[in-house]
């Protein structure tokens, strides 16, 4: 059954929850936190739900159920294991034109509650149309380890510049081309770094130079570890597949260099301190995301771990990677 995806608001407004155990407990908390009222009916309350209701963030709904109650409410959430009453709640919602969501019964429901990952204000839902919850609880899993958690305050920015990009960006294809750059520029390598004000100055710069301005660079420092590709780290999996170019040591294992993206230029590292220094800054100065490459953890330690300040000195946005499984 072919699905519409759809994010709805709901903050202040009206959701009818009917059950008071842990199913119901999961989807009132998801409820809450999208800032909706929300309303439950149950015989009994488990302890989170009657703390909720404790402490007036929801409002119950006491003695026989009235159908009357759903014409005050955008949306239903059935989670009781009564199939009949459930069945029942559904069709009267259907009958007043309210979409209803029963837990576990796609064929009773209207709307699904898909597996989220939570980025905020980025969200991604995954949902299998109730065919298979558990294959859409795995890809949330899988993708929770792949999405850092730094999207968020990236998202964030683009919002809280949203009426400076339109102004600054009339069209659609100049703003498209601008988001594209700073996408793959070097504000995500900043906020990844933890570098939040310096990663506002770059968004804010970019957003400046708008009309035309190269593309800023970034250079990230991985360390590769023992060399055992199974134990290199997501953000380092993350960085081999978005470089532009690999800046290599000798000493890196080939089955590393062999997870990298294909066709990402490959240089030498240079044996000199400040040749490669000058190498790094001289590829991110072009606008190319440099990835820099040596066994262990050799970044974090000295005397490699001065490379970093280095580079933030000329001003490149600048991560650091460790390196993990090596030996000490």
């Amino acid at each position: 059954m072919p699905l519409f995806p759809l994010f709805a608001d709901l903050s202040g407004r009206e959701v009818l929850v009917v059950g008071g155990g842990e199913v119901a407990q999961r989807k009132i908390e998801a409820l809450l936190h999208a800032g909706a009222q929300v309303q439950v009916h149950a015989d009994a309350l488990n302890d989170a739900v009657a703390q909720w209701w404790a402490q007036g963030q929801l409002l119950r709904r006491e003695g026989d159920f009235d159908p009357a109650w759903l014409d005050q409410v955008w949306l239903l959430v059935a989670a009781t294991d009564d199939r009949p009453f459930n069945a029942w709640l559904a069709a009267e919602a259907g009958r007043r034109r309210r979409l209803a969501n029963v837990v576990d019964d796609a064929e009773l429901s209207t709307f699904q509650i898909p597996a989220i990952v939570d980025r905020d204000p980025l969200l991604v839902a995954i949902s299998s149309g109730g065919a298979a919850p558990m294959l859409a609880r795995r890809l949330r899993e899988q993708l929770e380890t792949q999405l850092d958690h730094s999207l968020g305050d990236f998202a964030a920015l683009f919002a809280r510049h949203r009426a400076a990009i339109r102004a600054q960006l009339p069209q659609l294809a100049q703003r498209r081309r601008w988001f594209e750059a700073v996408i793959d520029g070097p504000v995500p390598v900043l906020l990844r770094a933890g570098q939040g004000d310096a990663a506002e100055q770059a968004f804010q710069a970019a957003l400046r130079d708008s009309q035309g301005t190269a593309a800023a660079g970034s250079v990230i420092l991985v360390g590769t570890g023992s060399g055992d590709p199974g134990q290199l780290t997501l953000n380092a999996l993350r960085a081999l597949n978005q470089a532009d170019l690999l800046v290599v040591d000798d000493a890196v294992a080939p089955a590393v260099l062999a997870l990298a993206r294909r066709d990402a230029s490959r240089l030498p590292m240079p044996e000199d301190d400040d040749a490669r220094l000058a190498l790094l800054v001289r590829h991110a100065g072009n606008g190319q995301r440099v990835v820099c490459l040596k066994p262990g953890n050799a970044f974090r330690l000295s005397p490699d771990m001065q490379l970093a300040d280095e580079l933030v000195r000329r001003r490149i946005a600048c991560e650091v990677i460790a390196g993990v499984g090596a030996t000490a």
